[in-house]
């Protein structure tokens, strides 16, 4: 990403948060690695750490900047010859094309979100990459089936990024085939949602039976 003349400290985070993940690798969420991916951008250290005060603000960013790439390298002409499916599992493996160059960066950023003060923004940052997949995907649920789909895609992401950062296999082989069957147990989970909540759709309902004490039709 090329800078402006006069940035604001939104564009210089996201310039600098993939620069800062290529040198986690060696120096850790630091912000050593931070001044030489300022460096390198010609950004002023200081302004910089105001963009990127800590390890999780930078991790943060470097998350979201994952998040708009894989848009970039899926794009929604793309997705929409595709069934659910395939649109899910087409989505992660662009995740992990993107994350392979930064492998030891992403460890690391893991083992300092799952410290205890960073447990919160983990969550959130799984919760807003399963978003980003299912929204790209076409989901728009805004009942249960909304939070359902992004905590299950979440869970399946994150075992299979567990995988993907000890996976010696040629293009990541094992990760896919990982993700192959999680992905086939996920479309398995949704296909039986569907059929239950159409049988009970009609069914007699203590919660409607109430609603309609509470509020009669008028």
């Amino acid at each position: 990403m090329t800078l402006s003349d006069d940035p604001t400290l939104d564009e210089i985070r996201d310039a600098l948060a993939p620069l800062v993940a290529a040198n986690a690798a060696f120096d850790g969420w630091t912000a050593t690695a931070r001044d030489l991916a300022a460096g390198s951008a010609g950004v002023d250290p200081d302004v910089a750490a105001l963009a990127l005060s800590d390890a999780a603000a930078m991790i943060d960013a470097w998350f979201a900047a994952i998040d708009r790439d894989m848009l970039e390298a899926v794009p929604a002409d793309r997705l929409a010859t595709m069934k659910v499916r395939e649109k899910i599992t087409t989505l992660v493996e662009a995740r992990l094309t993107l994350l392979a160059p930064d492998r030891e960066a992403l460890r690391r950023a893991l083992a300092i979100l799952a410290l205890p003060p960073n447990l919160a923004r983990a969550a959130r940052l799984g919760w807003r990459a399963a978003d980003a997949m299912w929204r790209a995907a076409g989901d728009n649920a805004t009942d249960y089936n909304h939070y359902t789909k992004r905590a299950t895609l979440g869970a399946i992401y994150a075992a299979t990024i567990a995988v993907f950062l000890d996976d010696a296999s040629e293009g990541q082989a094992d990760t896919r085939a990982f993700l192959a069957r999680r992905i086939d147990g996920l479309m398995r989970f949704e296909k039986a949602k569907a059929q239950f909540l159409a049988r009970v759709e009609h069914r007699p309902s203590l919660t409607r039976f109430i609603g309609r004490l509470r509020y009669p039709a008028v």
